[in-house]
């Protein structure tokens, strides 16, 4: 059986690599719209309606309106666009998150795809929040580090000009205004009673990314009494992840994965793979998780839901 498939905003960075997974991949068939027609949304209805699977990478504005161009009870919808992602009639697309994660993206008709911060940054909150060590109202503060290729075909040509301005060569601040479009999935997700203060970094280098968490060990629930060390919160995420295929925890302080005691953003890139690691002491606990935006963080995330969708391993094309 050949499922068809279509992308809807198959130009942008988020189609393209989807596009780009699909190839070598006996079991799927691509529908494609004309130039001039893809924005038509009589043509479009057509194609949604005609695959199995329709992948929405569009701004949130027009994800919106080609979802309900959807009227095929059969045609399953993935969105890679913020649009639907607090949306409880749609599927959050984490699967490592928890077997009721998984259960739910395998049953549904509709997954949103998490954005690459929030991927990072519920990762690590989700576990710490249900396992009852971080309490839901902690003032939490994240940092992050992003390859240019999330922020857009504009930003990419800047980045990548002849004579471009100068301060592209360093790390950029930016969602100065704390209103990033990733914290409203932040919060709900993790299951936060307050969206964190949130710090993210465009660099200069094309894709890969690091989101890190600081915690005071003060400030976190006790443990039968006692203090909460690094370790156990190292020992939590080994629990919590074990057995998953893309979604790895280092070593305790990174043994077995960090030659030196640097923690790069990039070298995840063209993978969909995440790594997790606990570091730092007793009294300020690190946590770091490194992957690939445009991989774990989009284009990655949204074939493995497919795969997961269509009832087959959800490793295939991600290898």
């Amino acid at each position: 059986m050949k499922y068809k498939i279509f992308i809807d905003g198959k130009e942008g960075t988020t189609g393209l690599k989807i596009f780009e997974r699909f190839e070598g991949r006996s079991d799927i068939e691509i529908l494609t719209i004309s130039e001039e027609n893809r924005k038509n949304p009589v043509e479009k209805a057509k194609m949604i309606n005609a695959s199995d699977f329709t992948f929405l990478c569009l701004p949130d504005a027009a994800a919106i309106e080609s979802a309900e161009l959807c009227t095929n009870p059969n045609t399953k919808i993935i969105d890679a666009s913020t649009a639907h992602r607090t949306n409880p009639a749609w599927a959050y697309g984490f699967p490592e998150l928890g077997k009721d994660f998984r259960e739910k993206i395998a049953a549904s008709n509709r997954v949103a795809v998490p954005g690459c911060y929030a991927s990072g940054s519920i990762a690590i909150c989700y576990p710490l929040v249900k396992s009852g060590i971080m309490p839901a109202d902690y003032p939490l503060v994240i940092h992050a580090v992003s390859g240019y290729s999330g922020a857009g075909k504009k930003a990419i040509a800047q980045y990548e000009a002849d004579g471009r301005d100068p301060g592209l060569d360093s790390p950029r601040l930016y969602a100065l205004t704390q209103m990033h479009k990733h914290l409203p999935e932040i919060k709900l997700i993790s299951g936060l009673e307050y969206e964190p203060i949130f710090n993210p970094y465009v660099c200069d280098y094309f894709q890969g990314m690091t989101v890190t968490v600081g915690l005071h060990s003060r400030l976190l629930s006790q443990k039968g009494g006692k203090k909460v060390t690094a370790h156990d919160i190292w020992e939590m995420f080994a629990a919590h992840y074990e057995g998953e295929h893309f979604v790895k925890v280092a070593g305790f302080m990174g043994e077995g994965t960090l030659p030196e005691q640097f923690i790069p953003a990039n070298t995840l890139a063209g993978t969909n793979n995440m790594e997790i690691f606990v570091y730092g002491n007793d009294d300020r606990i690190m946590i770091t998780s490194r992957f690939d935006n445009l991989g774990k963080g989009a284009s990655g995330a949204a074939v493995q839901c497919m795969n997961i969708m269509m009832g087959i391993d959800e490793a295939k094309g991600l290898e």
